[in-house]
């Protein structure tokens, strides 16, 4: 008998051809116009994932699902996922810091020890492999209703040039003329005094020194509040000490206090996976951006400081060899995690891009900063300049070029107002100036671009409103191509992401997103939100090709290439190679990862055709020193799995 086929499923098979095509013209763009089923069902398809990719869900246990404030692949191909207190005062209260280990080869994962808050610190790849980590979080906000006791800063005093101080958490300041009593929160250690000789007179003088400590009111109450500064005296000191140390506060009141943040900083070593602990930073900071510099060594900038205000403009460097940080000698302001990444001879370029904390006209001029003389020159031309807040900037490939791109943002705070701009700058230009690129897929705060092995950006998620507010999340990724200077959609994502999300390139070529920390859960802006603890993996379409190449160290494992040097690689069918790319793993928190970067590599097919040798740039302003994954491209545009290389600093090893 003739099957003939049922009148269901001649009307599934011709909306779902209809689904196909519309796939076919418009790429992800189908709901609206099909059933889930048909949606679900046109997205699965082999012609569709050529065009647009593909996303799936990361099967996490129960055991290790965490809130992903940070992610860093490490050079093991391993994923470091850091909560800290993940954004949860209970969490912070019962020093409950969290950070799980990620291998996505093998979909294993394991619980690390955290020995501090690490929640919102700042994070760079070292030389050596291992990733730093410095800052994080003291002490959680306080709205202005929720504060019971009286607080704010005390600076202690020390006019002993003979030694430092140090002062327990505990310690209690009582005012001279008040006579209100306070507890500081932490300990402090305040300097020994200066004293200087007069060469000529031979008289000495000695300079006092100072240290800022926050402080509390013993008990609940508006009447344990000052209103004017005071002279305090320190409990427990007599003679000569009670005169030689001493505080001075101004108000200590119930306003709004923010978040403080500590000076701890680690190693993360990526073999023996666990944090070392390293010598802290000189100032406390929460939301810290970390740079690695040409040399290895690396620039930590902003951040919120011990009593929660914007580090002043005071940086620092960390010397991975010491293990020990040092102050630059001169200032400048930038508001917390601002994007700064390492440019031509040395130099910082700021592209604007930044999260969080600072006042909104001082320190958010886009522009290059030579450290040494602490110039910065402007870079004019940004479009939608007071709505950089929370926007992404990118090294667009190949990092030869001296293209960055800035995309999308918002207002300072909680402001509502975002933008689909792109800017574009070539810092090649003598007179470099931002030009807007392609809009983006729509207004949004949170963008995560991620630099692909094909020389494409993959930008997806996002909100349109702080947060997520008014269910505002945005379902839409894109590709953007910097040689054609144009963009693409690609597949949706499968959940809306914006604060606390991110994303990173993984060494198969696919993209891993985590976390989203939307302010609330509904659309009426009444349900509080729940974190996003899902991670999802995004397949790019050249990984739906029929084959791709094959990149194989002719050793027995990981090798070291100098800058400017060579190195051999096994790669059969080497012909068909186009490109190679030298890609820096990333580390991503809050819109930020200065550190990824592709930089395109002089290569030759070796005789007989079955490998290849590349020859890396001799500029460490292009190469700083650390780990990096080596693809090689087809002429189609499909990458090799990464091969790791190690590149040491110029004169290291």
């Amino acid at each position: 008998m003739k099957y003939r086929p049922s009148r269901r499923l001649r009307r599934l098979a011709i909306a779902t051809a209809a689904v196909l095509a519309l796939a076919g013209v418009n790429g992800p763009v189908l709901y609206g116009f099909a059933s889930e089923e048909y949606h679900q069902y046109a997205i699965n398809q082999p012609g569709y994932k050529a065009a647009n990719g593909h996303w799936e869900v990361v099967d996490v246990p129960a055991a290790y699902r965490i809130n992903t404030i940070h992610a860093a692949l490490l050079h093991t191909g391993k994923v470091l996922l850091v909560a800290g207190s993940g954004n949860n005062a209970a969490n912070f209260r019962a020093k409950s810091f969290r950070t799980v280990l990620w291998d996505p080869a093998k979909n294993t994962f394991t619980n690390v020890p955290t020995p501090k808050d690490l929640f919102c610190s700042g994070h760079t790849q070292l030389p050596d492999g291992k990733l730093l980590v410095a800052g994080g979080t003291q002490r959680y906000e306080k709205l202005k209703g929720d504060v019971k006791k009286a607080g704010g800063l005390m600076i202690v005093y020390n006019e002993d040039p003979d030694g430092p101080r140090t002062f327990p958490a505990g310690t209690l300041f009582t005012g001279r003329q008040n006579g209100k009593t306070f507890a500081s929160k932490d300990p402090v250690v305040v300097p020994r005094a200066k004293k200087t000789k007069d060469p000529v007179t031979g008289r000495v003088t000695v300079t006092h020194s100072e240290a800022r400590i926050y402080v509390e009111a013993l008990k609940d109450g508006r009447k344990y509040a000052t209103g004017a500064q005071d002279n305090y005296r320190i409990h427990g000191l007599t003679g000569a000490d009670a005169r030689n140390f001493y505080g001075i506060a101004q108000k200590l009141s119930f306003d709004k206090k923010d978040f403080q943040g500590i000076k701890d900083a680690f190693e993360f070593d990526p073999v023996a996976e666990r944090y070392l602990r390293v010598d802290p930073m000189n100032e406390a900071r929460w939301y810290p951006t970390l740079t690695t510099l040409q040399n290895g060594t690396v620039l930590s900038v902003s951040g919120l400081d011990e009593i929660g205000q914007v580090v002043p403009g005071k940086q620092e460097i960390y010397d991975p060899s010491t293990k020990k940080w040092h102050y630059l000698p001169q200032r400048r302001f930038f508001p917390t995690y601002p994007a700064l990444f390492l440019t031509d001879r040395g130099r910082i370029f700021y592209s604007g891009s930044n999260a969080g904390y600072g006042p909104d006209n001082v320190g958010r001029t886009p522009g290059i900063w030579d450290l040494p003389s602490n110039s910065f020159r402007p870079v004019p031309g940004m479009s939608d300049p007071d709505l950089l807040e929370t926007s992404m900037s990118v090294l667009l490939p190949p990092a030869q070029d001296q293209r960055y791109m800035v995309l999308g943002g918002g207002g300072v705070g909680e402001d509502p107002r975002s933008t689909d701009r792109t800017r574009i700058v070539d810092l090649r230009d003598p007179a470099p100036r931002f030009r807007d690129g392609p809009r983006l897929y729509a207004k949004a705060r949170y963008p995560s671009s991620v630099i692909l092995p094909d020389d494409t950006v993959l930008t997806t998620n996002g909100s349109g409103d702080y947060r997520g507010r008014s269910d505002s999340n945005v379902l839409k990724a894109e590709l953007y191509d910097p040689a054609a200077g144009t963009a693409r959609p690609v597949a949706d994502p499968l959940v809306g992401r914006n604060y606390h999300s991110g994303a990173l390139l993984l060494p198969d070529g696919r993209v891993m997103t985590f976390g989203s920390d939307s302010l609330y859960g509904d659309k009426d802006n009444t349900r509080p939100g729940v974190f996003q603890q899902e991670i999802d993996l995004y397949t790019p379409p050249y990984l739906f090709r029929p084959s791709r190449p094959r990149l194989m160290d002719a050793g027995p494992g990981p090798r070291t290439v100098r800058l400017g040097g060579t190195a051999t690689y096994r790669a059969p069918h080497a012909s068909a190679i186009k490109k190679m790319r030298l890609i820096r793993p990333g580390a991503f928190t809050h819109v930020t990862n200065v550190e990824q970067r592709s930089i395109a590599l002089d290569f030759r097919v070796t005789e007989g055709g079955d490998g290849v040798t590349v020859t890396l740039p001799s500029d460490p302003s292009l190469v700083p020193p650390g780990w990096y994954m080596l693809h090689a491209v087809d002429k189609a545009g499909t990458p090799s799995k990464a091969v790791w290389v190690k590149v040491p600093p110029r004169d290291g090893s």
